[in-house]
């Protein structure tokens, strides 16, 4: 099988989607621009259904299991919104579904995960732990095990947003896209470099996390000390093995952003766009305001909002 997704499997994506998701608008971010210095556009994933885009390549990978490869249930393991994409899938398909998160998880996430009927289990460890972990419960139970990044038909279902920001900006000059484990920017990279090769595509990481960013100064994957960072939907010590290869080929830039420029990000969504987004879904705008990314005046540029569910007692905090 193919570790990678084609911008056919995308397509055929967009259609499986097309009854059950969201069509995300573009929005124009007036009063940001004129602080980053460029024709800025919001792709708002904080809108879908489950707050987040990780709902598309659930649900993606869920429909084209078959039922007798889904009977018993469906499992994985996250750091949050590809839990609540599951889950929701799982719904909606009538089975069952089984969410390993860490046990770092923000109390919203968990909270939302059980209330589309999930079963969770916490656990104490990092990604590769909680993997071994999904795979061993999955093996016992029978269960379906779906990646949350390795996978391509996941990645596949993550590259739709790409499609749909060329239908809406089909002159966007760059798109910027946080960067986790790697199947949204790697499924989105695919759909618009496979397109209109001339987009630039910039993932923007946590300096905390720098993994892809370092991997590509080694030229080859490489493994970082897990450290914590406000960005939890990004955390993630290693590069995905089948994510890499892609963003290699596909990405122009990878860019650092640091925790008080991610705040700064987010403060900025919230005052000047009124949208509420989560730390990971605010690191393209904080890597703008830090001005790590060059852009020009006339220069048309979309930043992926990718979630918006977060402890609103800490969000609070960070907007006073």
């Amino acid at each position: 099988m193919r570790n990678f997704p084609t911008i056919h499997d995308i397509r055929e994506a967009q259609e499986r989607l097309k009854p059950h998701v969201r069509h995300t608008p573009l929005l124009r971010a007036d009063k940001i621009e004129k602080v980053v210095g460029c024709q800025l556009y919001l792709k708002p994933e904080t809108l879908q259904i489950t707050g987040a885009f990780k709902i598309r390549g659930a649900l993606n990978k869920a429909l084209s299991l078959s039922r007798e490869e889904i009977a018993n249930g469906i499992i994985a393991t996250s750091s949050g919104n590809h839990a609540q994409g599951l889950a929701y899938a799982a719904r909606m398909l009538g089975v069952k579904a089984i969410l390993v998160l860490p046990v770092t998880t923000p109390k919203i996430k968990i909270e939302n995960t059980k209330a589309l009927g999930a079963e969770v289990i916490l656990f104490d460890g990092d990604t590769a732990a909680r993997w071994k972990r999904v795979y061993e419960i999955a093996e016992e139970n029978r269960y379906a095990a779906v990646h949350a990044f390795e996978d391509p038909i996941v990645m596949a279902g993550q590259g739709t947003i790409g499609c749909e920001i060329l239908q809406d900006l089909e002159d966007v000059d760059t798109v910027i896209v946080p960067v986790g484990g790697g199947g949204l920017i790697s499924g989105i990279a695919t759909a618009i470099k496979e397109t209109k090769p001339s987009v630039r595509i910039i993932g923007a990481e946590p300096a905390l996390t720098p993994k892809y960013f370092h991997s590509r100064i080694n030229n080859e994957r490489t493994t970082l000390p897990l450290k914590n960072t406000i960005a939890d939907g990004l955390r993630i010590s290693v590069p995905g093995q089948n994510p890499y290869p892609i963003i290699e080929r596909y990405v122009d830039e990878i860019v650092l952003v640091d925790d008080e420029h991610i705040i700064a990000g987010m403060r900025a969504l919230a005052k000047d766009a009124k949208l509420i987004a989560e730390p990971a879904a605010s690191i393209g705008i904080g890597a703008l305001l830090a001005g790590s990314i060059h852009v020009k005046p006339e220069e048309k540029v979309c930043t992926v909002l990718s979630g918006g569910n977060w402890d609103l007692h800490d969000l609070a905090e960070i907007y006073n």
